[in-house]
């Protein structure tokens, strides 16, 4: 009797999977359903969709009615006392692996002239990344971009006066964003100065901003001009922000947008230190008035 029970159960799933993937068929042919099984696929359209609550409800179960088990447990805290009892099959794993990351990340390939450090409205080391921001768009444009960005939140760590090693550029710029460099009218320029503003400021190069302790735009200049609506602007910056993350929507409207393949921030920050070290320079950046508060206290 039992095997008999299990050949129905077989044959029932049988027929439900078959009429299951005929009711699909006949969709896929009639309005061109994608032949790729997945739940957002099956459930398109409101016939398929009825058919298939039919056709399950209508399936007898072939197993007892079955409960999960009560699941517990509790948190555990990760630090640095796990390393009392490493796993010593994992560590020789590692091991050579770590032996060569520590090479790398603990090489020095600078000198920093003095702390840089991030904040808003405006920062060395947000001024120092905005400008080889602005630099890195030179292969592209032929010259400088007009005006560079970056955002404060892509910059994760400081510099400290002294030796910079390839980890303390990791530390600093840990994602991999990388350089995007769009053309945006004049007036899509001044909203987005008015999304920094309302940032409370940001890192940029080529542009002066003063900005109200409530977040408005009180003025804006490129390059000491004024802006021109009319007039067409390029802004280099990292692909996160060109696609308008961060507060930066303005940079939707972007008329073009050029993004070159392995152009990662990092990757550019770490060759300017490499070629101001090659010409005997120490790595500096100062605050300069590019974005003023004005009115705080």
């Amino acid at each position: 009797m039992a095997a008999i029970t299990r050949k129905r159960c077989k044959e029932t799933t049988f027929f439900v999977n078959y009429q299951l993937f005929s009711v699909y068929l006949s969709l896929y042919k009639q309005n061109n359903v994608p032949m790729k099984l997945s739940i957002s696929n099956l459930f398109r359209g409101s016939a398929f969709a009825a058919s298939l609550l039919f056709l399950v409800a209508c399936q007898p179960s072939c197993q007892p009615t079955s409960y999960l088990p009560l699941m517990a447990g509790s948190l555990l805290t990760v630090d640095a006392s796990l390393d009392a009892h490493p796993d010593t099959a994992a560590a020789a794993i590692v091991a050579p692996y770590q032996k060569e990351v520590n090479r790398i990340m603990n090489t020095v390939i600078g000198q920093a002239a003095k702390p840089l450090i991030k904040g808003r409205p405006e920062s060395s080391l947000s001024n120092l990344v905005a400008d080889v921001l602005r630099q890195a768009a030179t292969p592209i444009l032929g010259a400088p971009a007009d005006v560079g960005l970056v955002n404060m939140g892509g910059l994760r760590n400081t510099l400290s006066e002294g030796p910079i090693t390839t980890g303390n550029i990791y530390e600093v710029l840990p994602f991999e964003n990388s350089l995007c460099v769009v053309t945006v009218s004049g007036a899509t320029l001044q909203s987005l100065f008015e999304a920094i503003a309302a940032k409370g400021g940001e890192g940029i190069s080529g542009a002066h901003l003063q900005i109200s302790a409530a977040g408005t735009l009180i003025s804006s200049s490129v390059h000491s001009l004024p802006i021109d609506p009319e007039k067409q602007y390029t802004v280099a910056t990292i692909d996160y922000l060109a696609d308008g993350n961060d507060g930066m929507k303005p940079l939707n409207q972007a008329i073009s947008r050029t993004c070159p393949a392995d152009a990662i921030l990092r990757n550019l920050f770490l060759n300017y230190v490499a070629q101001q070290t090659a010409a005997g320079k120490q790595i500096d950046a100062k605050i300069e008035s590019r974005i003023q508060l004005i009115g705080s206290t």
